[in-house]
């Protein structure tokens, strides 16, 4: 079998490995159209396999492209454990549900965001009460999304962070750009005005197919922060909290959270895995981010902050758009046969330890 083929170059590429890869594996297949169109005006969707009894009490569910073009890196997760047959594993009275690319239009456009400009990762609060405040991010803004993207503009832009990042320290520049703000709908790491389409498909998906469900267990597979290749394992509980305990049993020592400042992430606001929980009050929920690393921390700032400039400011069929467009799906998918082994290997792993665990006492 070879591992690095379940990876693919384009979302209609992954979409069409997926489709067939779970129909071999016998899943029950459902689409959710998307209502903007991709490149070259595709379709765009997404495609959600279910295996097993639809009333099993306990289910797996595995996530792809909560951060679009971290899409590519999922998705060839997805693929690779339903060609290795490794569905033939699950034991009775559990079901898996692969939710392949809930961000499609992100996916599509090699985007991190949604098309709304919103990380879905920051789009789970509660739309009804005041926004939160993230005031470090406003000070940053003009810097990390300035309205040139020239040489000149670039490098004094970033000596100007550099020199923030110096004087209030690595973790608080870290926690000013990426935790989440919701006054600058251009920015980076914008957490929307409202619920944004993928987050009202997989509101619908969760409580529809999974509100029966006596335990879930949830691996959302990312990319983008860490050494390279290596995956983080990533829960949103404090440590000595119930579902951090579990996590760890099921999952080992390795386990960081935010909220401990064991984990490369920042603390984020509006978070899918924290909101899985509410959307399944009955249920008991053990949610994990599975994040691999790519490029430093400051490569993948730069693509970031220049994919905004590029769809505020600039032309995608350009020299400079084309550009960016490299420069963000490398930040973001490592497209190298060691960074793919390492990927399906460590979640091979962490899947087959989230099965087990929803057998455990």
């Amino acid at each position: 079998m070879n591992t690095s083929d379940s990876f693919s170059a384009s979302f209609p590429e992954a979409r069409l490995k997926f489709l067939t890869a779970a129909e071999n594996a016998n899943g029950k297949i459902e689409r959710f159209t998307h209502p903007e169109k991709g490149p070259e005006g595709i379709d765009l969707s997404t495609d959600v396999a279910w295996f097993g009894d639809s009333d099993s009490p306990k289910v797996f569910v595995i996530i792809s492209g909560t951060h679009g073009v971290e899409g590519y890196c999922g998705s060839g997760v997805q693929i690779d454990l339903l060609r290795r047959m490794e569905l033939e594993r699950v034991p009775m009275g559990t079901a898996v549900m692969m939710v392949h690319a809930i961000n499609p239009f992100g996916f599509a456009w090699d985007r991190r965001v949604t098309e709304d400009n919103v990380d879905l990762n920051r789009n789970w609060i509660e739309f009804k009460y005041p926004l939160p405040q993230n005031t470090d991010y406003g000070d940053l803004h003009e810097l990390l999304c300035p309205q040139s993207w020239d040489e000149v503009t670039q490098k004094q832009s970033t000596e100007a962070l550099f020199s923030w990042e110096a004087k209030n320290g690595k973790p608080a520049f870290q926690q000013a750009w990426s935790g989440g703000q919701y006054q600058h709908k251009n920015g980076i790491f914008f957490g929307g005005t409202g619920p944004t389409w993928s987050r009202r498909t997989q509101c619908e998906l969760f409580q529809s197919r999974l509100s029966h469900a006596h335990r879930v267990a949830i691996i959302d597979i990312h990319a983008g922060l860490g050494p390279w290749g290596f995956g983080e394992r990533i829960v949103t509980s404090r440590r000595g909290d119930a579902v951090f305990q579990r996590a760890e049993s099921w999952f080992g020592a390795s386990i960081t959270s935010p909220l401990n400042d064991t984990s490369i992430s920042a603390r984020v606001v509006g978070d899918g895995l924290s909101a899985a929980a509410a959307l399944l009050p009955n249920t008991e929920v053990t949610a994990m981010a599975l994040e691999f690393g790519t490029l430093s921390l400051m490569e993948v700032l730069d693509a970031l902050r220049a994919d905004a400039w590029l769809h505020t400011y600039g032309k995608l069929n350009s020299a400079i758009g084309r550009k960016i467009k490299k420069q963000i799906r490398n930040a973001f998918y490592g497209d190298t046969d060691d960074w793919k082994g390492m990927v399906v290997g460590q979640s091979l792993l962490a899947c087959r330890q989230a099965l087990a665990g929803l057998q455990s006492d």
